[in-house]
């Protein structure tokens, strides 16, 4: 089997003794170091050496950043080409190094390249780097700031690049960890007590999530158990068909008592279809983000599918829009029966707990269009 593949990325030549520590420490964890000074990346002869770096990263397991006193060399046009920056700039709250993309170095550019492929990042920072850091971070509104050296960077005018750049991983929105260090033993026994503690957390959370599909099933179990008892303990065939309605049904009914306008007496007494059903509700469209090419799940928002109301308030929905389908084919259903099995139907889950409740289904009094603009660019506010 193969082993844990470690990318270690930082500035080689003011850090050489570091790197080659770092290398026997992870050799001795078991792991593959993967480290552009001992020939481990993968050189294509059709691209640029930075480049090829930079698609390493992506065959790699974890990231170990290193920021130490230098810069580094500059990326070339190519290798900057690989990056996603649309999709980086909502990865932390501090961008502003990537105003100037032109300036990125490659040990940089491995990093982001991890972000973007959600490759775990540990970044160390050398000591005195991180004092003059702060120091920084008091005076760059300052005049004064071009006047102050700093004594950990070697080259001074690339001190507000590297300063930047560690402002960037300490406000990333996830994975944000920051340490610092002063020899390699630091980095080696950080890394030691984090990486025992990940694996003892996967382990807890594998073990709560089989306890929980057992739980779930058990509950599953015993629901039909249940459900069937009750059934076959009727005799009377409406009263039956009572029982499994008020079972089959009370989902659909969660969703349309959540649509406040929707009365119990008009879900008695209407024959209106799906369609006409979500008009007099004030519906006028149902809108999926994947359908608009919106990466939901990296949003503040966490719906996926919304309901848009006449004056563009809307509803979050929290399922999906094949979901909404399944509940119009329970509404198909439910509108051909009876009206006395319909209306004692309504009546015991109108007095019911919905299940579904302002968690799944919210009114949000925004104007949609709004919030869709702020959705598609979000670096715009």
């Amino acid at each position: 089997m193969a082993g844990l593949r470690v990318f270690i990325s930082s500035t080689c030549y003011d850090l050489s003794l570091l790197r080659s520590q770092l290398r026997v420490f992870i050799n001795s964890m078991g792991y593959d170091p993967i480290m552009s000074d001992y020939e481990d990346v993968l050189y294509d002869p059709r691209v640029h050496t930075h480049t090829s770096c930079v698609d390493e990263v992506t065959n790699c397991d974890v990231l170990i950043l290193i920021i130490g006193s230098r810069f580094g060399g500059k990326a070339t046009i190519e290798s900057l080409n690989r990056i996603n920056f649309d999709k980086i700039e909502n990865e932390s709250l501090s961008v502003d190094f990537l105003k100037e993309k032109e300036a990125l170095s490659v040990t940089q550019l491995e990093v982001l390249k991890a972000i973007e492929n959600a490759i775990p990042v540990y970044t160390f920072i050398d000591k005195k780097v991180w004092h003059d850091h702060a120091l920084y971070e008091k005076n760059k509104s300052k005049d004064i700031i071009d006047q102050i050296v700093f004594p950990s960077i070697e080259k001074q005018e690339t001190a507000k690049f590297i300063f930047n750049f560690i402002n960037f991983v300490r406000l990333r929105t996830q994975g944000n960890n920051i340490f610092t260090f002063e020899k390699g033993q630091d980095i080696e026994e950080i890394l030691k007590k984090q990486w025992a503690s990940y694996f003892q957390r996967l382990l807890y959370e594998q073990r709560f999530a089989d306890a929980e599909r057992k739980r779930i099933d058990i509950l599953s179990d015993q629901f039909e158990d249940l459900k069937t008892a009750i059934l076959t303990s009727i005799s009377n065939v409406d009263q039956r068909e009572i029982a499994r309605g008020i079972v089959r049904y009370r989902k659909l009914f969660d969703f349309l008592f959540s649509l406040k306008i929707l009365t119990p007496s008009y879900l008695i007494d209407t024959n209106d279809n799906w369609d006409e059903l979500l008009q007099y509700a004030g519906i006028r469209d149902i809108i999926d983000l994947n359908n608009l090419g919106i990466d939901y799940s990296r949003r503040p928002m966490r719906s996926r599918t919304f309901l848009i109301r006449d004056d563009y308030s809307f509803y979050e929905y929290r399922f999906s829009v094949d979901h909404l389908g399944e509940l119009s084919l329970d509404w198909s259903t439910f509108i051909v029966m009876e009206h006395e099995s319909r209306k004692i139907i309504v009546e015991t889950l109108s007095e019911m707990p919905h299940g579904m409740g302002p968690s799944l289904v919210r009114l949000v009094n925004k104007d949609f269009r709004e919030v869709l603009d702020s959705l598609q660019h979000p670096n715009d506010n």
